[in-house]
């Protein structure tokens, strides 16, 4: 009796004939396939206008194998007749999924797996914060070196000596910081003539003269 109300939630109000072909067709190309994988595990006729075979194709028993094993095909149906057609892959998806969830942790579920995601989602914001902290302190201290370097390029140096300046400065190396130029000729004039021969015996001349004969 199991057996025939799925087969009537699977075909829907239409009646099935037994001349009536077993195999459905592919919604895409339109070839004639064998039965979907749904009325192939329940073991029984896949009408031409099933609910089920566009979203469990043969290829894919398994996902109709998990969903059938927590939701139950009825359930499916049912769920997939009061959705519209555009959003029905993306549920059977989700119900597909759900259920894998549920077979591998009965107790959580998908609570158990949007946990760890979570878990993982904050230790990832907040390594981004930390790095984000990181740069900005790097950026301060580069804008801070760039101002240190600009400051010292462009700090007054010592101004370098005019020319005056170094005449000035040569000047008074040769005559002297208290004397004048026609100090400094006078004082050489009255030196030659200190010296001359016939001045004073005691003279650079006669010093010479003295140590030549000696």
């Amino acid at each position: 009796m199991a057996c025939h109300g799925d087969q009537a939630a699977v075909t829907g109000p239409r009646s099935v004939s037994h001349g009536e072909d077993s195999r459905a067709k592919c919604p895409r190309s339109g070839a004639v396939i064998g039965p979907c994988a749904a009325c192939k595990i329940l073991r029984r006729r896949c009408a031409e206008k099933c609910v089920l075979a566009p979203y469990f194709p043969p290829s894919e028993p398994h996902k109709f194998t998990i969903a059938h094993r927590v939701f139950g095909a009825s359930n499916i149906i049912k769920f997939l007749q009061d959705l519209p057609e555009p959003q029905r892959a993306d549920a059977i998806s989700s119900m597909v999924y759900e259920a894998g969830a549920r077979i591998r942790d009965p107790v959580y579920g998908c609570a158990g797996t949007i946990f760890q995601l979570q878990k993982q989602l904050n230790e990832l914001q907040a390594e981004l914060a930390k790095a984000q902290a990181e740069m900005v302190t790097m950026q301060c201290q580069q804008a801070q070196l760039v101002q240190t370097l600009f400051a010292m390029s462009n700090a007054p140096s010592s101004p370098e000596s005019s020319p005056d300046q170094q005449s000035s400065f040569c000047k008074g190396l040769i005559i002297g910081p208290s004397r004048s130029p026609d100090s400094f000729r006078s004082n050489s004039s009255s030196l030659l003539e200190d010296d001359r021969p016939n001045g004073n015996p005691n003279s650079m001349w006669d010093m010479e003269e003295t140590m030549c004969w000696s």
